[in-house]
């Protein structure tokens, strides 16, 4: 399985190290956001990673929704179990919930279609910063604070036609910033395509908080350092 080196079984549930998670990021979804480094102060498990291992455990469904509750910590031990209202939840041995997905629909088991689809969508995730996100917050001259950057995946879904993917890619379609305060609601639509065909749809949700007005070199900054630590890391790679 291609998630095998991004968690550690446990009994029946799982771990994830910040070097799990952080080598996920950079090598699965291209995703460079300090809050993924192993070392970082703010570290969390990215939640690509979680979604991916929702899929391989459950399998793609018609129909799935995706809410995040909470940031995932370093080695953090985990359980994934559906509950008695149907979710799928993601919790820690205190019963914290981290994840919960709801599914409908037909379901596809077959390993080759759910990494397919796993990888293009966790590649389109880890596109949001800073080929989405950068032009969104300029039009609106807002950015997160670029000392403490945070940006949280709060929840997506999609919708398929058809279950029996051989070549899936995202396409994004259309994207959204509503700035409240000091916080800004991200919507992202992306249109799902097998072999040229479209397949289905879906949306993703982040927030961004602690938003100030726009700062050009700030966030040139930001992107410059983005761009380098991708370098470096390809390079030693």
């Amino acid at each position: 399985m291609f998630l095998d080196p991004y968690h550690t079984p446990v009994g029946a549930g799982f771990r994830i190290s910040a070097q799990q998670a952080s080598d996920f990021a950079k090598r699965v979804a291209g995703d460079f956001n300090p809050i993924h480094d192993a070392g970082a102060r703010r570290f969390c498990v990215p939640g690509d990673l979680l979604f991916a291992l929702v899929l391989s455990r459950f399998g793609l469904s018609l129909h799935m929704d995706f809410r995040f509750r909470s940031m995932v910590g370093d080695g953090v031990a985990l359980s994934l179990a559906e509950n008695e209202a149907g979710l799928l939840v993601v919790r820690d041995e205190e019963g914290k919930q981290y994840l919960e997905v709801d599914r409908k629909g037909d379901t596809n088991l077959d390993v080759t279609a759910i990494e397919a689809f796993t990888r293009c969508y966790v590649a389109f995730s880890g596109k949001n910063f800073p080929h989405v996100l950068k032009p969104l917050l300029e039009a609106r001259g807002v950015m997160f604070n670029p000392k403490r950057p945070l940006v949280i995946y709060d929840s997506m879904g999609f919708s398929l036609d058809r279950l029996d993917l051989v070549a899936p890619s995202l396409e994004l379609v259309d994207s959204s910033l509503e700035v409240i305060g000091k916080r800004g609601d991200v919507r992202l639509e992306f249109r799902i395509t097998d072999r040229g065909q479209p397949v289905g749809s879906g949306s993703k949700k982040l927030v961004v908080s602690g938003l100030s007005d726009y700062d050009p070199a700030a966030m040139d900054d930001i992107v410059a350092e983005f761009y380098r630590l991708k370098s470096a890391y390809e390079s030693a790679g």
